[in-house]
């Protein structure tokens, strides 16, 4: 199966960004999440070396780094998202992804069963009833996630 041309364009934009970097908000929320035992894992298509050097002060967050690589796939593929819930041993109805893609990191997930939370910093999508929820930033979508799992960090 050939990719449609619109995303040959995007992987074209991803591969010309001179450099990725974290949002502001990302180290902090990865750093709260770990006082909540939750297993973690970031869930890309693109390659590790292109991204690899802006997740270093938070890679040790994270339980899992899944890339196509890892899945053997991309993420418009179950099998990645079915890899992931293998490795951190969750259920479907465990999982919860945060993501800033409709297609990819919403309907999909959504179709195997996975709640889903939106990251819409620009407030793109504000009404739309296609993911479980919808955040402006990391630490919006992380008091959602205290909500759906009633959490309370683990030194209180």
């Amino acid at each position: 199966m050939q990719p449609d041309d619109g995303t040959l364009n995007e992987l074209v934009k991803l591969f010309n960004r001179s450099e990725y970097k974290l949002y502001s908000d990302a180290a902090q929320a990865v750093a709260e999440i770990e006082d909540y035992g939750l297993r973690t894992a970031i869930v890309t298509t693109i390659a590790r070396f292109r991204f690899e050097k802006a997740i270093k002060p938070i890679e040790g967050f994270f339980d899992f780094i899944c890339t196509g690589y890892e899945a053997k796939c991309d993420k418009s593929n179950p099998k990645m998202w079915r890899k992931i819930l293998e490795t951190l041993d969750a259920k479907p109805e465990e999982a919860i992804v945060i993501g800033d893609d409709l297609q990819y990191d919403v309907l999909l997930p959504k179709k195997l069963g996975i709640r889903t939370l939106l990251l819409d910093r620009e407030r793109k999508n504000e009404g739309n009833a296609i993911p479980d929820a919808v955040a402006a930033d990391l630490k919006e979508a992380l008091e959602i996630i205290k909500r759906y799992v009633k959490l309370t960090p683990f030194d209180q």
